[in-house]
């Protein structure tokens, strides 16, 4: 006689008879759409950091320029057996890692300005390449500077223009700190200008339909 009691079926929907779901539950299909966007933008900033990057560093031949122009000269003079100040008390040494201070100071303020004016969403990338930028900048204006100046070779351009005429060292900073100085600068407008007036993201929105609309403050309460 055939057994009428047959094993129980495995629901359509894939549950188990007791009641609990199929294990692995079925991955979403919208999980591969917003996998993909944020890959995308994650590309992008990094693409416009490397951008900032670039851009920033190469502002720093004008900064080599003008610390070049604006630094004062250290005049040193020959006495036929050794090279000496010609002022022994000059501050001319400070004074050019001071003007190098300044510039960076200012470069950073206009470099941040215009990555804030062109990328106003800011982001990680952004920032990094901002930051980034100014360090290589600095760099790149303090060896601009220094090659471009006077030469390095003292003892040469003694014995070139003589004993007792007086020339000029070589333009030297001496404050390894001040390279510092665009990049701190940069990072501080940035932060500023994006707090001031930087976009702001939107309130999130309470979707309260399934559980009806919230009483107002000094609704009585229905039964």
């Amino acid at each position: 006689m055939p057994n009428d009691a047959a094993a129980p079926s495995t629901p359509p929907n894939g549950d188990t008879p007791g009641g609990a779901s199929a294990w692995p539950p079925p991955t979403p299909a919208y999980a591969y759409g917003k996998g993909e966007e944020s890959a995308q933008d994650t590309a992008a900033e990094v693409r416009q950091g490397a951008v900032v990057l670039l851009a920033v560093a190469i502002a720093g031949n004008v900064l080599g320029l003008l610390w070049l122009w604006l630094a004062p000269r250290v005049p040193l003079v020959s006495d036929g057996r050794s090279v000496l100040l010609t002022e022994s008390e000059a501050e001319h040494a400070v004074g050019a890692d001071g003007v190098f201070i300044l510039l960076g100071l200012a470069f950073g303020a206009v470099s941040a300005l215009a990555v804030f004016l062109f990328h106003r969403r800011g982001g990680v990338g952004v920032v990094v390449g901002l930051a980034l930028g100014g360090v290589l900048g600095s760099v790149l204006g303090w060896g601009t500077g220094t090659l471009l100046g006077p030469t390095h070779d003292v003892v040469a351009r003694a014995r070139e223009v003589g004993e007792g005429v007086t020339f000029d060292a070589p333009l030297e900073l001496q404050a390894y700190g001040a390279l510092l100085a665009w990049p701190v600068a940069a990072m501080v407008v940035h932060l500023a200008l994006t707090a001031l007036f930087g976009p702001r993201d939107p309130e999130p929105e309470w979707d309260m339909s399934p559980y009806g609309t919230p009483p107002l403050p000094g609704d009585a309460p229905r039964d």
